[in-house]
């Protein structure tokens, strides 16, 4: 029987909740792990992702800007004991693009955090863990965070 992702659902009521989830997450972060964030235009995607990194960074002792990737579409950051590669797909049109922006290596040797995975859809393994973001009150800081966790994520997640 083929495994059924399991599903968490966190709800957050502002932006220090939003960094508070994305903080436990950062802390079982290892080399490999791939994170597909979902969520229409200005749900916070990048808020999130930002928080996760900006976590890392300061475990590191790094303080630094972390850019949206909008424009570049992928930002590095270089840690032990791996780097970070955030990437934003939004103005992609083709999965193969990805390769051009180093997805290979990213999956390989980092942590991924993805923004419009629906972009590469069919370059996304099925370790990879997906987090559907939604609002009913886009101005009001509340948000979904739905997580379907795969079998390899589940033990690390049981307690976040």
């Amino acid at each position: 029987m083929p495994f059924v992702p399991q599903t968490r659902i966190f709800d957050v009521t502002d932006l220090d909740a939003t960094a508070a989830l994305a903080v436990r997450l950062a802390q079982r972060l290892r080399r490999g792990d791939i994170i597909a964030l979902h969520g229409t235009l200005g749900v916070g995607k990048t808020s999130f992702a930002r928080a996760l990194i900006q976590t890392l960074l300061a475990e590191a002792g790094i303080v630094d800007e972390v850019p949206s990737p909008t424009f570049s579409l992928v930002q590095q950051y270089f840690l032990r004991p791996f780097t970070i590669w955030h990437f934003d797909f939004y103005r992609i049109d083709d999965p193969a693009e990805a390769y051009e922006l180093g997805i290979e290596e990213a999956f390989a040797e980092g942590v991924s955090l993805i923004e419009w995975p629906e972009r590469i859809a069919p370059l996304l393994p099925e370790a990879c863990l997906e987090i559907h973001i939604s609002t009913d009150a886009p101005m009001s800081g509340r948000r979904r965070f739905e997580f379907r966790i795969p079998e390899i994520w589940e033990a690390r997640l049981a307690d976040i």
